[in-house]
């Protein structure tokens, strides 16, 4: 059992949430108002007025702070900034947008004061309406993450709760690339659930492309496992069996005057050897682009500005 006076920081990754912000604060302090409670917006690069309410928010209200980017790093890097700053006992991720409702993120708050958590994630029982192609793209990007490195995030969001030796652990993770909905799995650390339907978006639109969530997938995949590449191997000398076999009928059918007619077979052959080298190749570029990337060590995003005095204040 946690002490009731511990404090909860929610921190929101924002990206042209003008429409929104004001709404999303007012429902927060509303359902956490037995809560010691500060929030914490990160402004991912907007380019509306986004920075500015949030200015006008913390000017008026001490328990609302905000960090600002020099451009858009993402969300990724977002919720990093936010985690990194927080003051609070424990943190809540979770949107602005309200399609994590605020009820939710009390009934997380209340499971970990209650019990012994040191994470609690939300899980999605039902997820708002999406076209046919994001759905068999996302079940087919949670499958291949769980037959690739054992990870189920089926239904998993970015919508969780870390108390203060979860957030010890992420912060002391060094890759550049992060991907938290994994990574605060990873930890091994004692887990609740609880279980939510996404609400519709209270204003705006989705800033997640069919691009961005490709490319999430992929760093996704091959943070977690290096499986593709020893496909790569398999292939190989699945191809090098395919080879000896064909090396003897051939050697054979010569041997016996029953030479093959055409060039159908070396034609296919090649294509299909030509075509597995090509996305060979691919998947260790893919591996190569991460470890350059790693190993530049840049900083995962650049402040421009802050506000409020709820940050960085255990540090």
């Amino acid at each position: 059992m946690r002490s009731d006076s511990s404090r909860c920081t929610v921190i929101l990754p924002v990206l042209n949430e003008e429409r929104i912000i004001e709404k999303t604060v007012a429902e927060l302090f509303s359902a956490f108002s037995s809560v010691n409670l500060d929030i914490l917006f990160v402004d991912d690069g907007s380019t509306d007025s986004t920075w500015r309410i949030i200015s006008k928010l913390s000017e008026n209200n001490p328990f609302i702070s905000g960090l600002r980017f020099s451009r858009n790093f993402g969300k990724e890097s977002a919720m990093l900034a936010g985690i990194g700053s927080a003051s609070g006992d424990c943190v809540i991720v979770m949107d602005a947008d309200l399609q994590h409702p605020p009820k939710i993120a009390l009934e997380m708050y209340n499971l970990w004061r209650g019990g012994d958590c040191a994470i609690v994630e939300a899980i999605k029982t039902r997820r708002q309406e999406e076209g046919a192609v994001y759905k068999f793209g996302a079940k087919t990007f949670y499958k291949l993450l769980l037959m690739l490195s054992g990870i189920d995030l089926n239904n998993a969001s970015d919508f969780k709760l870390l108390d203060r030796r979860a957030i010890d652990i992420f912060m002391a993770m060094p890759e550049r690339q992060t991907f938290f909905r994994a990574m605060s799995g990873w930890t091994g650390l004692k887990t609740g659930r609880v279980y939510f339907q996404v609400s519709p978006r209270a204003a705006g639109v989705s800033k997640f492309s069919m691009l961005k969530l490709w490319k999430m997938a992929v760093n996704s995949i091959t943070a977690y496992t290096s499986l593709p590449m020893q496909l790569v191997t398999i292939a190989g000398l699945g191809f090098f069996l395919f080879a000896v076999i064909m090396s003897v009928q051939t050697l054979v059918m010569k041997i016996t005057g029953k030479a093959a007619g055409g060039f159908t077979t070396v034609i296919i052959l090649l294509l299909l050897i030509g075509s597995i080298l090509m996305i060979s190749l691919g998947i260790i570029g893919i591996y190569i682009s991460k470890i350059y990337n790693e190993v530049k060590f840049r900083p995962r995003y650049v402040l421009s500005d802050t506000v409020g005095s709820m940050i960085n204040s255990r540090k």
